[in-house]
């Protein structure tokens, strides 16, 4: 095959400049991860963001596994020796999935089709006559083609309709006329099934009997509807408005003589070739585009809401009390040192348990805040709590936590202690930093999102992963206290070099630089290139613990020693900074986007992104959903973000829903306009239906 210019075919599909996207592919290729190149080599890519980088890496991606079909399709046509010069070109030429395959349809190799057990039968030359439309007496010529396998004049007739049919199937010309035809307009057809049980079809209700135009159906609707197809609660159908005319736009391509007494026979292979190959063809292709574009939709969705999650306030380095609320078997407590390390577990039941014996715990363990989950018996726990403690007290959301306490990560964190003591530390941990814990657990656990089991699995896993090395990176960790399930998503790492640096840091002490990291086994220059800036160590030299990389130390020190001082006065001196002509440091290398990012992590060394979390009180008056009534004003928090709209725990048992069209008096396109994961908002309480257990809200602030 001819070489590929795989950048100029990205840059036409993404409309980001050629110089930029060579740029990056060549760094794709050296090995460099998305947010090293957006982090430390915008020269190269002329200031591409994350977002950016990703897309130049999917469409390098999709590309080369394009060239790979058509090498697959090349080869395969040619060993049938039907390969024209022609036909090479168009493929060659072609960077369309679906236009490659209606050119290879052809000759793709077939099981044992109705025209290939005609052509077996000597069928093929009446076939050919019939579909030139040369033919004066239809039933005489068929008679020449009678033998002990095709029995009579309907026979041989049939097998030649079966061969046209098969052909204008493999025509791209009629393909595209039946494309044109979903495209128009396309109707998806939803139906009770047959074996649609009672108790699906109340569940499944608004999906029953439904007739809509295919691209009108918002994706959460489609993922529904497809859902219950997959549960044998409806059948669905994806068909064109008027398909008449698309059979009438075939016939015109096809039939050349409309007065020859083939064209019956032409007409009914047409309409077959519709029925039977083409349009069920178009269908699946149209439902796979559908179902892709909702996937898409679902997972931004997704990846939005953990990227928010992932990025939420860290309480920070305090000493912690945790509590996993309980009835029956009483609240797990345990008491955690500013670094998470497990102190102390027990049981405590708020009905019976003295407040004086817990304050004894909070008292011995220095305990600076107080985690309480949100799960059963969460807001009876938290008043027990409140009536005697003076430290603040924070909500966590417990979803995955159970996953997090059975997993082998927590197995190999606590070998020598029950799911229940995991648990409590793990909902701990998340208020300390929500970061660092939730990476340990399957992202499709975590409870944030709409439909992410019926989405591409595989694509889900692509992205959810990328959003978590997007966030990892963008915080950076401590490498002297970070565990191995966090450094794994550090750019360049992986759980091989994650485990080793947990090994040496235990064998050799807390890493003193990050030149250090250079004797790790293993870890070698590209890894220590790709890595270094995300990790950070408060030693000797101030430049470990900010987000320079120490390929621009020198710069640094350059600077330092021109302003008359030390690293660490020029850190410490906002005036000396403002002083430095940041043109003089560029170099062949090394130019004003990556000397302004130098100057910005200066003046806030070490900063979190991720602010401060604050503490919440839900309202007291209400704790089940008994205790609401319309028009009541509560205060809330937003615990998930779908496309229809936001959920918003208000201290019951189930979080109610603010439809988008309740978020504000405005339009509103994105929920995410208007509330982020977390905040704290406040509601007003439209509706209440007790037996559904669903609680209707219109976003007040």
């Amino acid at each position: 095959m001819q070489e590929i210019d795989y950048s100029s075919l990205i840059a036409g599909s993404t409309g980001i400049g050629i110089k930029q996207v060579r740029g990056t592919v060549k760094l794709l290729e050296e090995g460099a991860t998305v947010p090293f190149i957006a982090r430390y080599r915008k020269e190269a890519t002329g200031n591409l963001d994350e977002v950016e980088i990703g897309n130049i890496k999917d469409a390098l991606g999709k590309f080369k596994e394009l060239s790979g079909r058509k090498e697959t399709i090349l080869k395969t046509i040619s060993e049938q020796e039907k390969l024209t010069p022609e036909l090479e070109k168009k493929i060659n030429d072609s960077w369309d999935a679906t236009e490659l395959e209606d050119l290879y349809l052809p000759y793709k190799p077939k099981r044992q089709t109705r025209a290939a057990k005609a052509r077996e039968k000597g069928l093929e030359p009446l076939a050919s006559k019939i579909f030139k439309g040369n033919i004066k007496d239809i039933e005489r010529e068929a008679e020449a083609y009678l033998n002990d396998k095709v029995e009579s004049v309907e026979d041989a007739l049939q097998g030649a309709r079966d061969i046209i049919a098969e052909w204008v199937a493999e025509d791209k010309n009629a393909r595209d006329i039946v494309r044109a035809a979903f495209r128009q307009r396309a109707n998806i057809i939803s139906k009770k099934a047959r074996s649609a049980k009672e108790e699906d079809l109340e569940k499944y209700a608004d999906y029953v009997d439904r007739e809509e135009n295919l691209a009108k159906c918002p994706s959460h609707r489609l993922l529904a509807m497809l859902r219950a197809e997959r549960e044998g609660t409806v059948s669905i159908k994806v068909e064109p408005a008027e398909p008449e005319r698309a059979i009438e736009r075939i016939e015109r391509l096809h039939i050349h003589r409309p007065e020859s007494a083939a064209t019956t026979e032409i007409k009914k292979a047409i309409d077959d070739s519709y029925t039977r190959l083409i349009e069920p063809s178009i269908e699946t292709e149209f439902s796979a585009e559908a179902k892709q574009k909702a996937d898409t939709e679902a997972i931004k969705v997704f990846v939005d809401n953990l990227r928010q999650l992932l990025l939420a306030a860290p309480l920070g380095e305090k000493n912690i009390l945790a509590i996993d609320p309980g009835i029956r078997t009483g609240c797990k407590t345990v008491c955690l040192d500013r670094q998470g390390n497990l102190l102390y577990h027990t049981v405590i039941f708020p009905e019976r348990t003295p407040s004086a014996q817990v304050q004894q715990i909070i008292d011995k363990y220095k305990v600076e805040a107080i985690a309480i989950g949100n799960g059963t018996a969460s807001r009876e726990t938290e008043a027990y709590v409140r009536s005697f403690a003076k430290q603040p007290i924070f909500v966590v959301s417990e979803d995955g936590a159970s996953i997090y306490s059975a997993s082998e990560v927590a197995r190999e964190e606590f070998p020598n202690e029950d799911v229940t003591v995991r648990g409590a530390v793990s909902i701990g941990r998340r208020l300390m930093d929500p970061l660092a814990e939730l990476v340990k657990i399957d992202p499709k656990s975590i409870g944030v999102g709409q439909y992410q089991h019926d989405v591409d699995q595989t694509r889900l896993k692509d992205a959810l992963d990328t959003v978590v090395v997007s966030c990892v990176n963008n915080v950076g960790v401590n490498l002297n206290t970070a565990g191995k399930h966090i450094l794994i998503y550090i750019s360049g790492l992986g759980p091989k070099l994650a485990q080793n640096i947990v090994d040496y840091r235990r064998e050799n002490g807390p890493f003193k630089s990050r030149t250090e990291l250079k004797k790790v086994p293993k870890l070698g220059p590209k890894a220590f290139e790709q890595c270094a800036g995300f990790l950070r160590i408060a030693g000797a030299n101030p430049l470990d613990n900010t987000a320079v990389h120490p390929e621009s130390y020198n710069i640094v020190e350059k600077m330092a020693k021109d302003s008359g001082c030390s690293v660490a006065e020029l850190i410490a001196d906002k005036s000396k900074r403002e002083a430095i002509k940041l043109e003089k440091y560029v170099t062949a290398t090394i130019g004003q986007p990556t000397l302004k990012d130098i100057m910005s992590e200066l003046d806030k060394p070490g900063r979190d992104p991720r602010g401060q979390v604050m503490e919440f009180h839900f309202d007291e008056n209400v704790h089940t959903i008994d205790d609401l009534m319309s028009g009541m004003e509560l205060p809330g928090i937003v615990s998930n973000i779908t496309a229809f709209g936001a959920f918003v725990n208000i201290g019951v048992k189930n979080d109610g829903l603010v439809h988008i069209s309740q978020a504000s008096d405005r339009y509103v396109k994105d929920m995410n306009e208007i509330v982020k994961l977390g905040q704290h908002v406040t509601v007003r309480v439209l509706d209440v239906d007790t037996k559904r257990k669903r609680i209707s809200l219109k976003l007040v602030s």
